[in-house]
This record gives structure tokens, sequence and C-alpha cells, in this order.
């Protein structure tokens, strides 16, 4: 069994760390886990300023490394529903406490930005 560092050049785990940590995975993940299973268009008025394109491309990436499952169905016009694999459901926890911890923590961090802002205007 390999040892999989994702602090190690190349490691496949800094790829998928890069992947679901990505906002609109992390967005699109959340959605999923909140309201179960979801048609795109769905997913796109949930996530507001999430293009097209990059809801596209992430339900693809997610579905790629088996995170998300899509089913389409054949009806005239296709319908189409994203749900959480079991393996994308394991992420719930984890991504529900990144997002927790950003709300109670985003004053704070608004406060540092403008602070480190303010300092490094006054050195140009």
């Amino acid at each position: 069994m390999p040892s999989f560092d994702p602090y190690e050049r190349g490691c496949p785990s800094r790829d998928l760390l890069d992947q679901i940590g990505s906002k609109w995975a992390v967005l699109v993940l959340g959605e999923l886990g909140r309201n179960g299973t979801c048609r795109f268009g769905q997913l796109r008025l949930a996530l507001a300023g999430v293009s097209e394109k990059m809801l596209t491309q992430t339900l693809r990436t997610l579905e790629r490394d088996g995170l998300v499952s899509r089913t389409v169905y054949p009806e005239v016009p296709p319908h189409v529903e994203y749900e959480l694999t079991a393996l994308g459901q394991t992420l719930r926890e984890p991504l529900k406490a990144l997002t927790e911890w950003s709300v109670l923590h985003i004053e704070e961090v608004i406060t540092a930005r403008e602070e480190y802002d303010d300092r490094t205007e006054r050195t140009r």
C-alpha cells in the first residue's frame, strides 16, 4: 500500500486537496449535503455567482473523483440530477466545520486584512 503525503511533490492527494478545497467544490458539496439530490438549475440558483461553465467543470471533477453521482433521466428535455455518493458523504462534516469556522471568524479576518493592507500601503 503506497503512502500518500500531500507535502511531497507529485502526490495525488495534493491534487485531491486542491480539488475539494476549491471555493465552488466546497459550496457544491455543501449544497448537496444540505439539500440532497439537486438539478443543475437548482445548484446554479443556490450558488449565487457561479457561472454555468464553472459549475459544469466543478460537477464533472467531483463526479470523476467519485464524490458526486450524476443521473440522467431519458426525458425531453433531459432531466439530470446530482447527489453525493457515499464517499462524498464522508466530506460533509469536515467541510461543514470549515464553513462554520469561516463564518465565525470572518470579522477577525477582515480586520487582519485591513490592518495588513494599511501597513503595506504605508511602506510603498
